[in-house]
């Protein structure tokens, strides 16, 4: 599998000034990031679960309590494991039903792209906030994940982004997942908060970083406290494997099935199993570190075409 690169978070939220002026081992984004206001964001918001799913209209809701100002640009209908898919339709049809929300009938990247391009069209928002969606996106799931694809078309154009899920390694019932939205987004206000003190001056986030925030489901009614907050990475395990069974008629079936391995020490997984919330640092691309790119080039030494 695929893993992205991350940074260390600590570094990353103690430092995000410093660290903005410095030349990051990823893709150059499209634009360059801009300093966070003083006062309120403009918040760009999407997710994966539809435009109308509980999780972003909480999220907008909080988000406008705690006096941003938020506009909603996300799918049409249920796009969850979307990842990064972008649309190469010739068309692609915009419902705008309400003032502040745009549903735009493709992937949550096609609904961010749609955002940039068109609704906020010469003035990037300062923040896209994807989510929070239903179920976590930790390990081999962020990878697949639309709510993480949504952040990732952000900060491909270089616009901070933060992916929000809620949800443990067990699935509750819908109405406990809900009400554990709460205390995500309380979170996501303080996080979002922190980054704005810090930026000072300076952009919310490091040029071409964004996080991927997990929440877990506490307590029976979902309206537990996190035991705490970690900084993470993305456990390497896959998670999910499908089952494929022949029908013998030309066909098969397929049965997707949960394969939990030990979480990895210091990683996503193992933070929300502990139930505190996992706070990773992404990149926008697939590059690795440095160590990875000394193996490689001593792969290839003396190889010609």
């Amino acid at each position: 599998m695929r893993r992205k690169r991350v940074l260390p978070l600590a570094a990353l939220l103690l430092c995000a000034p410093a660290l903005a002026g410095t030349a990051p081992a990823v893709a150059a984004p499209q634009t360059a990031p801009q300093a966070a206001p003083a006062g309120p964001l403009r918040i760009l918001l999407t997710n994966d679960d539809g435009y109308n799913a509980p999780g972003i209209r909480k999220a907008f809701q909080r988000l406008t309590a705690a006096g941003h100002d938020v506009t909603i640009v996300a799918p049409l209908t249920n796009q969850s494991g979307a990842g990064t898919k972008m649309s190469n339709a010739p068309t692609i049809t915009v419902k705008h039903p309400e003032p502040k929300v745009w549903a735009v009938d493709g992937s949550p990247g096609d609904s961010v792209a749609f955002g940039l391009a068109e609704v906020f069209a010469g003035d990037a928002p300062d923040l896209v906030v994807s989510g929070t969606n239903f179920g976590p996106n930790v390990a081999g799931l962020a990878t697949h994940s639309g709510t993480v694809g949504g952040a990732v078309a952000a900060l491909e154009h270089g616009v901070p982004a933060i992916a929000l899920s809620t949800g443990g390694v067990t699935v509750p019932d819908p109405v406990t997942t809900v009400n554990a939205m709460g205390p995500t987004l309380d979170f996501a206000v303080k996080l979002i908060d922190r980054l704005r003190a810090r930026a000072r001056s300076g952009p919310l986030l490091p040029q071409g970083v964004g996080l991927n925030v997990n929440h877990p489901v506490v307590g029976a009614d979902g309206k537990g406290t996190a035991a705490g907050v970690a900084a993470t990475f993305q456990d390497p395990q896959t998670l999910l494997e499908p089952d494929f069974t022949d029908a013998g008629d030309g066909t098969w079936k397929v049965a997707v099935k949960v394969d939990l391995q030990p979480a990895a020490k210091g990683g996503d997984l193992e933070a929300v199993v502990a139930n505190r919330i996992a706070v990773s640092p992404m990149s926008p691309n697939w590059n690795t570190g440095p160590v990875d790119h000394a193996v490689t080039s001593a792969l290839i030494a003396g190889l010609r075409p």
